[in-house]
Order: structure tokens, then sequence, then C-alpha cells
């Protein structure tokens, strides 16, 4: 199996409204802190390699603030998909991996913005209730089958809701994995799912 040597990395930038994705050699990146600039030259992603770690900050559009998050370097180097999150919104915020993914998910994402944007004077507790209340019956109807468990071995879990996504939890390890609920896509992703694996600490 030959290593992935390239990462590719997105955003929007929150002043042009436009997408920024690049692809970087890995080895660049872990050999110096990174900025990655939007065109526009108003906003920029930060990457730093740390001891077992890397530190991303990232602009938000949702939020109008500077998030900085943190994953382990392994999963950084080899997950096809990385996803991180504005806490405030629930909505992605940067993606991280492979081209197809990440060109994938970032596609969504500009959905979900223009959504935004196109409802903002209706916008009430979810980006789309329609498309919130189709995942919801979705996860129910896996959960009735048993199909929601976690690495830990557990199958215990709960849920939470979400402006444009559900977080479901292990309550045993606390394992978390969330269910993005804000475009038809993303009902169209869960229907062909009949179960549900939350990654979960190792016992």
């Amino acid at each position: 199996m030959v290593q992935e040597t390239k990462r590719f990395l997105s955003y929007i930038c929150p002043h042009c409204m436009q997408s920024v994705i690049v692809e970087r050699d890995l080895f660049s990146l872990a050999a110096a802190p990174v900025r990655i600039k939007c065109p526009c030259g108003k906003s920029e992603l930060g990457v730093e390699f740390l001891p077992n770690r890397v530190k991303l900050t990232v602009p938000c559009l949702f939020c109008g603030r500077e998030h900085t998050v943190s994953c382990s370097s392994r999963a950084f180097i080899r997950e096809k998909a990385l996803a991180f999150s504005c806490a405030a919104s629930g909505l992605d915020c940067c993606y991280v991996g492979e081209e197809a993914p990440v060109y994938a998910a970032t596609a969504r994402l500009e959905q979900a913005v223009d959504k935004l944007g196109e409802d903002a004077a209706d916008n009430g507790a979810f980006l789309d209730g329609i498309v919130m209340e189709e995942v919801l019956s979705e996860l129910r109807d896996i959960a009735a089958q048993g199909g929601i468990s976690c690495t830990c071995g557990s199958k215990k879990w709960a849920f939470d809701v979400h402006f444009s996504s559900v977080d479901l939890y292990c309550q045993d390890c606390g394992g978390k994995i969330r269910i993005p609920a804000g475009t038809a896509d993303d009902i169209d992703d869960l229907c062909c799912k009949t179960s549900i694996l939350i990654r979960g600490k190792e016992k």
C-alpha cells in the first residue's frame, strides 16, 4: 500500500464567500507552520504540526470568529476526510483529507451556505426543518434495527440536535459522530445506511 503524501484542505472565506481548496504536500506541512490565504487576501487557514497533533486555525463564515481546532497527527495524515465544525452553528468550517471527499464535502457546505442565505429571514431552529425531520426519522429507523453502536463495544447512545446536524454520542466512553442534516444530499446519504458506528475509545 502506497502512503498518501498529499492533503487537500478547504474552507469558505468569511469575507468574499468563496471556497478555498488547496493541495499541499505532507512534508511541507510538517516542516513549518503554513498559512493558506484566500485569493481575496482577507482570510487565511493556519496549519501547524505539533508533537503528535496538528493544530488548525480556521476563519469561520458562520460566527465570524476564528476557531482553533486540532486532531491527532495520524488522523490528519491517514483519514480520507476530516471535518471541523463551528460550535455555535453546528456547521462545518474546514475539511482536510483526500481530494474527492474534500471536494464533495465542500460542495455540500456551499449548498448549505446558499440555503442559509436564501432563507435568512425565515430561519428558525434548523437550517432546513424538513431535512432535519427526515434525518431524525432515518436515525430512528436505524436505531430501531439496533444499527447504532460504538467501537468501544457499547450500544448505549444518546443524541444532541443542532442547527444543521445531529451528534450521536456513546454514553459509556463519550465517543461522538456528527450526522449532517442541512441539505437533501444529507438525507440521501443516510438512506443508504443500515448501521452507524460511533468512533469511541477502546476499553
